[in-house]
């Protein structure tokens, strides 16, 4: 995730970061706040892993960010493959929720 954050803040010109927040509930799970020297999203500290990789993925989409179907293996790992800005593959892992 750091990769794509950092590739993206490249093609942004400024620098993202992620940041766990106590959000108001019920309200949004995150946001992409965009500052005059960095991007922050911040998500929700108590959201579980599984909806940590679909806000991500939804955040990134929403800024033209596309990426390959999810997909769940048998052992609970949900896996996607995010294209960056520079046209690199990278993979997203994300382990079973418990």
């Amino acid at each position: 995730m750091h990769r794509l954050c950092h590739a993206l803040g490249r093609k942004g010109g400024r620098p993202i970061e992620l940041q766990a927040k106590q959000l108001t509930t019920p309200g949004p799970s995150g946001l992409w706040v965009e500052t005059s020297r960095r991007d922050v999203i911040a998500y929700q500290a108590e959201t579980t892993r599984l909806h940590d990789l679909d806000d991500i993925l939804a955040r990134l989409a929403a800024h033209g960010i596309d990426h390959e179907p999810v997909e769940t293996y048998s052992n609970g790992v949900r896996h996607v493959v995010v294209l960056d800005p520079d046209g690199n593959s990278l993979s997203l892992a994300e382990a079973p929720a418990r």
